[in-house]
């Protein structure tokens, strides 16, 4: 490894070690619920190896153990990762430049990894593209090594596994709060919070997500320049 990797790696580390923790318990939890369902480590490591999309990860669980209908797996596909659609046009200008990096960059932003590249600023005298490559690259390891851990040991536990998909839940809550802390990026997480509501009301539980993913798409870009989006 270059000193200019291991320079931007000693950088991008403490700014992943909160997503650390939340995806090996998340990815834990994943794999204990995937070894009880009848799919081993090898299964739920490839799956997060492969697709790499935590929630949707959870949802597939069901689409495994039941009838597998392909139109229903798209679309519930489309509306659980939808978001990554509009909050990936703000990483345009981020990843722009990166040559060979962009495509990986890509295939590894999470909703977690999109927190940590907007509100972190890259250090001085590290370089752009090996900082937003390793703080990407850890956290794909963390999640897939939080879900071989739980296949792995998902065996030797015998407790109730019931709710502990809501774990991915929480998740999203504790990282809305934190937005909320964050002067500049309270507004737009308001602005989210009421496009989902008004989402929920128009549309309904089954139908909201595309809806509400539109509304806030369409309200960041028409007030971008005061949220310098």
């Amino acid at each position: 490894m270059t000193k200019r990797q291991l320079s931007a790696l000693r950088s991008a580390f403490p700014h992943t070690i909160p997503v650390l923790t939340g995806y090996l318990v998340l990815g834990i939890a994943y794999g204990i619920l995937m070894q009880t369902k009848g799919y081993g480590p090898l299964w739920s490591g490839l799956m997060s190896a492969i697709a790499f999309c935590g929630s949707m990860q959870y949802a597939a669980i069901t689409l495994l153990t039941t009838v597998f209908d392909p139109l229903q797996a798209f679309f519930l596909s489309l509306m659980v990762n939808a978001r990554h659609l509009f909050y990936g046009v703000s990483m345009l200008k981020k990843y722009a430049g990166l040559g060979a990096l962009r495509p990986l960059l890509i295939w590894w932003l999470t909703d977690e990894t999109f927190s940590v590249l907007c509100t972190v600023e890259v250090p001085e005298g590290v370089e752009r593209g090996p900082f937003y490559f390793w703080v990407s690259f850890l956290n794909y390891c963390y999640w897939v090594g939080g879900t071989l851990v739980g296949g792995l040991f998902g065996s030797l536990l015998t407790f109730n596994t019931t709710g502990m998909d809501f774990a991915l839940t929480a998740l999203f809550v504790v990282l809305f709060i934190e937005q909320l802390k964050d002067k500049q990026q309270r507004i737009s997480g308001l602005v989210g919070l009421v496009c989902t509501v008004a989402a929920l009301a128009v549309f309904g539980a089954d139908r909201m997500v595309i809806a509400a993913m539109v509304l806030i798409l369409v309200c960041l870009l028409a007030g971008r320049r005061k949220l310098c989006i």
